[in-house]
C-alpha cells in the first residue's frame, strides 16, 4: 500500500504522524511511504532522517494525495484540506466528528474511509490510541492552569503548592478517567489541595486507593459540581463520552459562583467542550476571559511537547495502522474488534453511533 505522511497545518501543531521509525515499519512491511517536505520538523525529525529509514520526500502535498491510498495524519483535516482527499482513501488520524460537522459532511461526500484514532475501544473499553495523549494533556492541563493563575497572566495570584502559612491553592478535576487521574497526579505533585469528581463510584473507589488520603474525592452531580465550583482557583474539565460530544457540566450562569481569577482548563474542548463558555483556543492566544473567569481551551494541547507527544502516539498507533496497511479496511476490521471501533466513516456513510446521533444523521453497522 502506498502511505502518506503530511506536514500538520493546525495552528500551533508541531506533531507528527509517524517518527521516521514508525515509517520505517511500514517500509520494512513492503509498504511505501511518502513523506510531505519538513513533515516532521516541528518534532525535531529531518527529511534525511526519513530517507534514511527509506521513505520518499515529496514538496507537493496534493500530489501525494493523489497517489496515497492511506494518509496518517495526528489532527483533523482542516477545510483547506478537504479536496486532498478521495474516494476510497484511508485516513488515519484523530477526527473528533462529533463536534464538527463540516468535516463529517466533507469526508462522507468524498467517501472517505475514515478511522479516527478517539474512537478504537479494546474489549475492555479501553481506549489505546487516546491515552497517550490523554495522558499528555491530563498533565500539561495542571501545568498550564497553575500558569494562568499567575496575576500577570489573569489570574488570582495563586501558587497552587502554597508555602507555609499560606492555603495551597484549591483544584476541582471534572472527570476521573485518564486525563482526570493524570491531572490529578501532577496537582498533588505540586502541592495542591485537590478534589475529584466522577459519576462511577467504582471509579472513585480506584482513585483513592491509587492516591490516598491526598485527594477528595466527590460523586459528580449537578448540587456537588455547584458546591465546589465556588472554592476552587483552578477547574480541570476531562470528562469523555467516546465518540460524542461532551455534556456540558459547568453552565454559564455557574460561573457566578466562581472567584475572580479563576481559571478553568477545558481538555474536553475537542468533543466540543464540557464548559458551556468554552470555545476552542489556540497555543499563540490561549486563554479568553468569560464574567471574570480565565478559560484556556486549546484544542492541541498534547501539540505544546511536539516531541513527547509525537513518540507517545507513535507507540501505539504504528500497531493498528500496520493492520490496516497490511490487511485491507475489512479484513483489518474483521480481525479487530477495537479497529471496527475506529472505523467512522465507510463508502460515504458513516459508521458511528454516537457520531450519527450527534448531527442527526443515519449510520449503518459494519
Amino acid at each position: 500500500m502506498i502511505i502518506g505522511l503530511l506536514r500538520e497545518i493546525k495552528n500551533e501543531e508541531y506533531r507528527v504522524g509517524l517518527t521516521p521509525g514508525g515509517a520505517g515499519e511500514y517500509v520494512a512491511a513492503g509498504h511505501r511511504v511518502l513523506v510531505e517536505k519538513s513533515a516532521g520538523a516541528g518534532t525535531g525529525f529531518n527529511d534525511a532522517e526519513y530517507q534514511a529509514c527509506g521513505c520518499e520526500i515529496m514538496d507537493d502535498r496534493k500530489k501525494i494525495c493523489d497517489a496515497a491510498e492511506m494518509i496518517v495524519k495526528v489532527k483533523e483535516p482542516l477545510p483547506s484540506e478537504y479536496d486532498l482527499f478521495h474516494e476510497g482513501q484511508i485516513l488515519y488520524t484523530y477526527l473528533h466528528l462529533a463536534a464538527d460537522r463540516r468535516q463529517t459532511e466533507a469526508l462522507l461526500e468524498r467517501k472517505v474511509t475514515a478511522f479516527a484514532y478517539e474512537t478504537v475501544m479494546e474489549a475492555d473499553g479501553s481506549l489505546p490510541l487516546l491515552a497517550p495523549m490523554s495522558q499528555i494533556a491530563g498533565r500539561l492541563s495542571i501545568q498550564e492552569g497553575a500558569k494562568y493563575l499567575e496575576k500577570p497572566c489573569g489570574g488570582r495570584g495563586v501558587l497552587l503548592g502554597g508555602v507555609p502559612g499560606t492555603a495551597k491553592g484549591k483544584v476541582l478535576i471534572l472527570g476521573g478517567g485518564v486525563a482526570g487521574s493524570n491531572a490529578c497526579r501532577i496537582a498533588l505533585g505540586m502541592g495542591a489541595d485537590v478534589t475529584l469528581m466522577d459519576v462511577s463510584a467504582k471509579r472513585l473507589a480506584e482513585l483513592e486507593q491509587a492516591f490516598g488520603n491526598g485527594v477528595k474525592t466527590l460523586y459528580s452531580n449537578r448540587a456537588n459540581i455547584l458546591g465546589e465550583l465556588a472554592h476552587a482557583d483552578l477547574v480541570i474539565g476531562a470528562v469523555l463520552l467516546p465518540g460524542a460530544l461532551a455534556p456540558h457540566l459547568v453552565k454559564k450562569e455557574d460561573l457566578s459562583l466562581m472567584k475572580p481569577g479563576s481559571v478553568m482548563v477545558d481538555i474536553a474542548i475537542d468533543q466540543g467542550g464540557c464548559f458551556e463558555t468554552s470555545h476552542a483556543t489556540t497555543h499563540t492566544d490561549p486563554i479568553f476571559v468569560v464574567d471574570g473567569v480565565v478559560h484556556y481551551c486549546v484544542a492541541n494541547m498534547p501539540g505544546a511537547v511536539s516531541l513527547s507527544s509525537t513518540i507517545a502516539l507513535g507507540n501505539v498507533t504504528n500497531r493498528y495502522g500496520l493492520m490496516i496497511a497490511g490487511k485491507g479496511v475489512e479484513k483489518a476490521v474483521a480481525d479487530s474488534p477495537a479497529l471496527k471501533m475506529g472505523l467512522n466513516c465507510f463508502n460515504g456513510k458513516l459508521t458511528n453511533k454516537a457520531v450519527a446521533e450527534a448531527h442527526k444523521l443515519d449510520y449503518i453497522m459494519v
